[in-house]
């Protein structure tokens, strides 16, 4: 009877309060959720982790969920049951998820049909969870905000992690000429690897000038900008007549001359993928399941921390040295 007892229960880190990383509790004795109509239920074989997870765990975001909640979206595993009138899945199948309802650090999560995908063979459960937001924000910030055409010029500002990786390899595999920044030699190689064409160290004093002397008068066409609060400024200047800035990521306000924009006709344009319709899911979904079909779209995986460490996960990816592909936590 006791085993019976124990075998709907899950470990899944719950946050009972806003604040640091401390908040995050690992127990151990959370009912494993059941699929309602149009769900599906999920064991978690890797779950990806994002900095938007770490913002919205402090407060300090603009969406905050009813506490207490599980934190992540990104999860790849196999489906363990689906819930009424869910025919595109069945139990046994390998899938990763763009966002899930009860939270994705967990042994087990439940995830709307909708936003779960087939993960293909070619690619193992952490390359899976390493997909979701990176690559779709990525995408969405490309081509469905910034207008990204073939031929043109984009500078990913932060290329090294998940978002940079994923944002060198669809612009290179669309025709754009590529152009990244990370702070380690180590992240610039991995750059380069991932189909920039030219890798910038954002540590080096000048690196700016380095940029402005590589695009020459022209300038860039489209920036996808991970550290806004650090970068928009200098960015303004290293646009292209026409050229966009696209703000994927920020951690405070900055000053800049917005006349700076009027001499070039350029824009700053925010991205937000949870703003994004069913339709633009559909869209970015269908171009990535192309791109891991072609062979191109290949996440890197870098730290990879158990569920029992995601204090320690928190912690650094807002503070490490320099990103290194996408953070991952194992249950």
């Amino acid at each position: 009877i006791a085993m019976a007892a124990t075998r709907n229960v899950m470990r899944a880190v719950r946050v009972f309060e806003f604040g640091g990383p401390e908040v995050l509790k690992l127990q151990s004795d959370i009912l494993i959720p059941d699929p309602k109509e149009n769900q599906v239920l999920i064991k978690v074989h890797a779950c990806g982790v994002n900095p938007v997870e770490t913002y919205i765990r402090s407060g300090n975001y603009a969406r905050k969920p009813v506490l207490p909640y599980t934190p992540g979206s990104d999860v790849a595993g196999v489906i363990e049951c689906v819930g009424e009138h869910v025919t595109t899945f069945k139990k046994g199948d390998r899938v990763f998820t763009i966002g899930t309802i009860s939270g994705g650090y967990a042994d087990y999560a439940v995830a709307a049909a909708n936003r779960v995908f087939p993960l293909s063979d070619k690619l193992d459960f952490k390359q899976g969870a390493a997909i979701g937001i990176p690559y779709f924000t990525a995408y969405r910030a490309l081509f469905q905000k910034g207008r990204a055409k073939a031929g043109e010029s984009v500078l990913v500002h932060g290329a090294s992690g998940g978002v940079g990786i994923a944002t060198c390899q669809i612009a290179r595999a669309c025709g754009l000429k590529v152009l990244g920044t990370a702070g380690t030699e180590e992240g610039m190689n991995m750059v380069l690897r991932n189909g920039a064409h030219q890798a910038f160290n954002h540590r080096e004093a000048n690196y700016i000038d380095k940029i402005k002397e590589y695009t020459g008068m022209e300038g860039v066409d489209i920036i996808i900008e991970m550290l806004s609060n650090i970068n928009l400024a200098t960015d303004l200047q290293l646009l292209s007549y026409a050229g966009r800035v696209m703000v994927v990521g920020c951690r405070g306000p900055i000053e800049i001359n917005p006349r700076d924009t009027m001499s070039k006709e350029s824009s700053i344009i925010g991205v937000s993928l949870f703003l994004a319709t069913e339709e633009e899911r559909h869209e970015c979904a269908t171009a990535l399941l192309d791109g891991i079909e072609a062979g191109w779209l290949k996440p890197i995986v870098g730290s990879e921390y158990p569920l029992e460490k995601v204090v320690k996960a928190h912690e650094d990816i807002i503070h490490s040295s320099g990103a290194r592909g996408k953070m991952v936590l194992l249950p």
